[in-house]
């Protein structure tokens, strides 16, 4: 089973990164850009068939190491 976890700045926290690609897209002259904000995408394989206890693996390894719960937010993706 993989897991595609993707984790992204909450609200209201600056995002340096995605005000320079918002910045670096409008001096290319990308037209009509907003704001933008700049996250990071982790895939880990697992060697369970277990959705469950696949979803809640990788949920503790989100809260201990993937992810800054104080600021940050994340989403889980699984799939055989």
């Amino acid at each position: 089973m993989k897991a595609r976890i993707h984790v992204f700045l909450k609200d209201g926290v600056l995002d340096p990164q995605g005000e320079a690609i918002s910045g670096s897209l409008k001096h290319l002259g990308f037209e009509g850009v907003g704001s933008v904000r700049q996250g990071k995408l982790i895939e880990v394989e697992l060697h369970t068939a277990d959705a469950e206890a696949a979803h809640d693996q990788v949920k503790a390894m989100c809260d201990k190491l993937l992810a800054n719960p104080v600021i940050e937010n994340y989403s889980i993706e699984l799939s055989a």
